[in-house]
């Protein structure tokens, strides 16, 4: 018979593929490799390489051999969950993202506007795309990136195999960081939207002041032109509140791992 190197039994086969699940579930949620702008192949093999790269220094322990399909194929989805769940914390900040985009495409008059999203297959503004590659540049750039890898690594000393726990308290933390989508996009957006706002005022005054005007012809391309001016001007507070939400990630993992787990 053929050993299974490099693994001798079937014990350690099982929780080699439960290890390679909670590592595609991390992979799976992050934006810059879960879309579909990375190939099928790479993201497959990236996930292979990590889990065997990183399955050797790992300390862990198999729980009961499920006697069933149906039991491991449930182990099998606990371990996605985790991985899931320490992803879904991108999501948050990059949905957040989206949302200033399309609230800047908005004030700028570019609704009608839309592009396809290459990483989704969607339709969408084009304000949301330009500020979704600001925030995947940022993201990789910050090496946030590696903070998941490690953070994957290090939620098995934390986290068992088979630990995933759903309890109210890990619900009421997704519900929380939902809401969070909404705050940064306000913020990151804010320049912007302060600025054509007192452009509009502007323009309305003129308006009764020269009622024979034509201020939709003037106010079109002054908002186009005046955004992209603030949006260029304020890249840099762009940045700085990224930078802020990318910190906070690791202490939202912390307590990811906390909840996650039976004792939380």
């Amino acid at each position: 018979m053929i050993p299974l190197l490099p693994f001798p039994t079937i014990r350690e086969v099982i929780c080699f593929m439960l290890v390679l699940s909670r590592v595609a579930g991390i992979f799976a949620a992050i934006p810059v490799f879960g879309g579909h702008g990375v190939s099928t192949r790479i993201k497959v093999f990236a996930v292979f390489m990590i889990t065997l790269v990183c399955f050797p220094t790992l300390s862990v322990a198999l729980p009961q051999v499920p006697s069933d399909a149906f039991s491991f194929a449930l182990l099998i989805l606990c371990e996605v969950a985790v991985g899931l769940s320490l992803g879904f914390i991108t999501q948050i900040l990059f949905a957040a993202v989206e949302f200033s985009g399309q609230i800047i495409g908005m004030q700028m008059g570019l609704t009608i506007s839309s592009i396809i999203d290459p990483t989704r297959g969607i339709q969408i503004q084009i304000m949301s795309v330009v500020q979704t590659l600001f925030a995947t540049l940022a993201f990789l750039s910050f090496n946030i990136h590696h903070l998941f890898i490690r953070a994957v690594v290090d939620s098995f000393k934390v986290i068992p195999l088979g630990g995933w726990h759903m309890s109210g308290e890990l619900v009421n933390f997704f519900v929380t960081r939902t809401a969070d989508i909404f705050i940064i996009g306000i913020r990151l957006a804010a320049p912007v939207m302060v600025s054509l706002l007192l452009a509009t005022v502007a323009l309305g005054v003129m308006a009764r002041a020269f009622p024979q005007m034509n201020i939709f012809m003037i106010s079109l391309p002054l908002n186009i032109g005046l955004g992209l001016l603030i949006l260029g001007m304020t890249l840099t507070i762009f940045f700085h509140v990224l930078q802020v939400s990318f910190g906070h990630m690791s202490g939202q993992i912390d307590t990811l791992y906390r909840l996650m787990t039976k004792g939380g």
